[in-house]
């Protein structure tokens, strides 16, 4: 399996969620509220609209870890869900499967819907877990907080966090562009 990126370029960003908004909005909101949040997944496609119907957060216990998380919910994400889940009873999972009846999404479709989007902007490197990175890239380089994002993340220490959003990567990269004997 491929190791998948975060979306470094924010025209990128815009390039996927337009492309996503073509087929339609459910998956549009998959990739908004991935970025938005940072969650994993596996826990976004467990949501249920009264979940996040007049909630200022997410309140969730993370698949993963077990641990109790509350995800904020910013203005942008907001007014996505609130347009997305208007007509929505509460007890429906908010990424539905086309299959069955208030069936949530499976993994491998989540995988397939980001991975198309991101090969149709010219991406390879993207999946699951693409949209977690993107949150944790974009929010770094804004904060230049490690030890804030670690958290955010459950991770056990600031290296992982770096290695895991791919800023260790940008930096031995930037050492070595002017580097040369």
């Amino acid at each position: 399996m491929n190791k998948v990126e975060p979306i470094r370029d924010k025209s990128k960003i815009e390039e996927i969620k337009n492309e996503l908004l073509k087929d339609n909005y459910r998956n549009y909101l998959l990739f908004v509220l991935g970025i938005n949040t940072g969650l994993r997944i596996g826990d976004m496609l467990k949501l249920k609209v009264e979940d996040v119907r007049n909630q200022t957060h997410i309140i969730l216990k993370e698949q993963k870890t077990g641990k109790s998380k509350k995800f904020f919910i910013n203005s942008v994400l907001r007014n996505a869900l609130d347009k997305y889940i208007a007509n929505m009873a509460d007890h429906e999972y908010l990424f539905q499967s086309r299959n069955g009846t208030n069936q949530p999404l499976s993994r491998s479709q989540s995988y397939r819907i980001l991975s198309s989007a991101g090969k149709k902007v010219g991406l390879e490197s993207i999946g699951n877990h693409s949209t977690r990175k993107t949150f944790g890239y974009h929010h770094y380089k804004q904060h230049k907080d490690v030890a804030l994002l670690q958290q955010l993340f459950n991770h056990s220490a600031p290296s992982v966090t770096l290695d895991y959003i791919g800023i260790n990567q940008d930096i031995q990269d930037d050492s070595m562009k002017n580097f040369s004997l």
